[in-house]
């Protein structure tokens, strides 16, 4: 039965190896990530730098490591005092002896407890500063194949499990190990005959470690693995609850959001069940070791071999001694938790960052704007080109707009412009500077962008706006909403320039959304722009407003235009027709109407579809 129940752990189903592909797809397989030595030895890495505070700590753990020993020995003392009549303390001083050194031993604890919880969070602070940090160092590409809430569970849930077992765990594992040792040397200086029947049951408790440890660290890893899919899947979802009611999906994104909290609770469900039945083995073995002292102890006590304070001695003493075998074990599989979340961190962290610029890359003073496209080739997987051998130049002012079918390669054009992706052949200049010599910063502080889809971060309007230039003034923030006809809805909002946006600006319409991103964009003050569809889904009048401040936008500014409606584009410098990958056509729109060719086709078939009212 219990095989059956753990079996899609062991072997999983091709259901679940296909997600898990689709999960880890991308990632490199870093070795230095996926031995739990070595993240143990990198998580040390971090806590090093409290070397100071963790000696204290130390010192307070076998200060009351030796407390704890000396309780049970002043006891065995006592008693065999009382027992032979040979005087000794009185009961007060002896209650009084024993008393100062639990108090003390209590007062030791909490200490160093308290400093390993200040040594812990310093610790994870950095630990979660570092990955955060480092999730902005990382390329576009990193992103585009992973899902945002995997990567969220990663600086969230994975370093709350590094935090919990650093604030529990790592100071009860060395006060344990500690402990082990003093035990057992009291135990042996009392008598090696009973220690040695004592360890009678210590292989009984390593083989039903290893039997334990060897299946619940496998699930404790798939549980973490499983936990950062479903944090995927339910940011998912909550991002797309328009589209999932407008198709009344509600069901079927209940159904995946069971079937991934099923994952969640098999795993979570036989990890800790199988590791719960640690204590239980630590106390039958516990009882099986006093039973053995108990007998030959008190035969021994008979034979005047020892005496009865020893037995009492070595009686609590060898419960010391599995006390922290027990708690050992307990703090196993936290810290095989730990390790799991630990190396989901880490795979982050070896995670390469963007290319760093060239030694002899320079910061530009100042772009006007032209642009070389040179035999420029690009591929997004080996085996298809996305882009073949494109060549153009934009003097500076120009608006170039880039038209051409849905996977044609217009994005993919300015990813490469932006240096969010390398090209894989050919060569891109700007103002006769190659792209690779330019700082990645200085270039993109030169181009601004107006997508789609405006984000827009949580906070005021002026925030948001400011956001294209943050040394910007209030007074520049309202003279760049004016010129992008911002200025006039803002102003009719109670708060004005300072009415807070919840997060991707919910709360105002698409359009408005718009005008703030050219605000933005002209706040900015680039010598690049770029417009992505800026003025899809809008209506007619905000459509207007929008083209207004686009117009003052581009003026004086080379300007990529990516348009699916070819009549927003027709004043523009030049036009490249692209098709699967390749530049088939560039021209003004007057001059690729007369070729009638791919665009004058493209041009005609639009023009029909409105006159039929197909679309605008």
């Amino acid at each position: 039965m219990f095989k059956e129940l753990i079996e899609p752990f062991r072997h999983p189903s091709p259901q679940l190896n296909l997600r898990a592909a689709k999960n880890q797809e991308g990632q490199k397989a870093k070795a230095k990530a996926k031995n739990w030595t070595v993240t143990l030895g990198r998580i040390w890495t971090y806590l090093a730098r409290h070397r100071g505070k963790l000696t204290l700590v130390l010192a307070m753990v076998v200060l009351s490591s030796a407390l704890a020993l000396l309780g049970p020995y002043l006891i065995g003392v006592a008693i065999d005092d009382y027992i032979e009549g040979t005087g000794g303390p009185s009961w007060i001083q002896f209650l009084l002896v024993l008393s100062s050194v639990y108090i003390l031993f209590s007062l030791v604890s909490w200490l160093q407890n308290i400093w390993m919880i200040g040594i812990a969070q310093e610790t994870v602070y950095r630990m979660r500063t570092d990955l955060f940090a480092h999730l902005h160092r990382l390329p576009i590409p990193f992103y585009s194949k992973r899902q945002q809430g995997e990567i969220m569970s990663r600086v969230t849930n994975d370093i709350e499990n590094v935090s919990g077992t650093l604030n529990s765990s790592a100071i009860q594992i060395f006060s344990s190990a500690l402990t082990l040792v003093g035990t057992l040397s009291v135990m042996l200086w009392l008598s090696p005959l009973l220690t040695l029947l004592t360890f009678t049951v210590v292989p009984l408790m390593a083989l039903g470690m290893r039997w334990i440890t060897r299946r619940t660290g496998p699930l404790f890893k798939q549980r973490q693995r499983n936990l950062g899919e479903l944090n995927g899947y339910i940011e998912e979802t909550l991002s797309g609850q328009r589209v999932i009611k407008a198709f009344s999906q509600e069901e079927r994104v209940i159904r995946g959001f069971t079937e991934r909290n099923d994952q969640i609770y098999r795993s979570g469900f036989w990890a800790l069940t199988i590791s719960s039945f640690i204590p239980k083995l630590m106390n039958g073995l516990n009882n099986f070791s006093f039973a053995i002292i108990a007998g030959i102890g008190g035969i021994m006590v008979i034979k005047d071999f020892i005496t009865v304070g020893v037995i009492i001695m070595f009686v609590e003493y060898a419960r010391q001694f599995t006390r922290p075998l027990n708690d050992l074990a307990n703090q196993w599989n936290t810290l095989l938790s730990a390790i799991a979340g630990a190396e989901r961190v880490f795979e982050v962290l070896d995670e390469d960052v963007e290319t760093k610029d060239e030694g002899t890359a320079v910061t530009l003073d100042h772009v006007a704007g032209a642009v070389s496209f040179s035999n420029v080739s690009f591929s997004y997987e080996a085996g298809g080109a996305t882009l073949e051998e494109i060549n153009f130049e934009a003097k500076p002012g120009e608006m170039i707009a880039l038209v051409g079918p849905t996977g044609a390669g217009k994005t993919t054009l300015i990813q490469l412009l932006s240096r969010f992706y390398e090209p894989s052949g050919g060569k891109i200049t700007i103002d006769g500077r190659e792209l690779a010599s330019i700082r990645r910063e200085s270039l993109r502080s030169n181009m601004a962008f107006v997508l789609q889809d405006s984000f827009l971060f949580e906070g005021t309007i002026r925030e948001n706006i400011r956001y294209g230039r943050l040394n910007a003034t209030d007074s520049e923030v309202e003279a760049a909403a004016k010129l992008a006809n911002a200025h006039s809805f803002i102003v009719r909002f109670k708060e004005g320039y300072d009415k807070r946006l919840s997060a991707d600006g919910s709360g105002i319409s698409q359009g408005q959304k718009q005008l703030l991103a050219i605000a933005r964009a002209i706040l900015a003050d680039p010598s690049i722009l770029v417009l992505d569809e800026a003025t899809s889904s809008i209506d007619t009048i905000t459509e207007i407003k929008i083209q207004e401040g686009l117009q003052r936008l581009m003026k004086g500014r080379t300007s990529f235009v990516i348009a699916h409606r070819l009549n927003t584009i027709r004043k523009a410098d030049r036009i490249l027709v692209l098709k699967d990958g390749r530049l088939l056509e560039q021209g003004s729109h007057e001059e690729l109407l007369k070729r009638e060719g791919f665009y004058s086709s493209l041009y005609k078939g639009q023009l029909k579809g409105e006159s039929m009212g197909l679309g605008t």
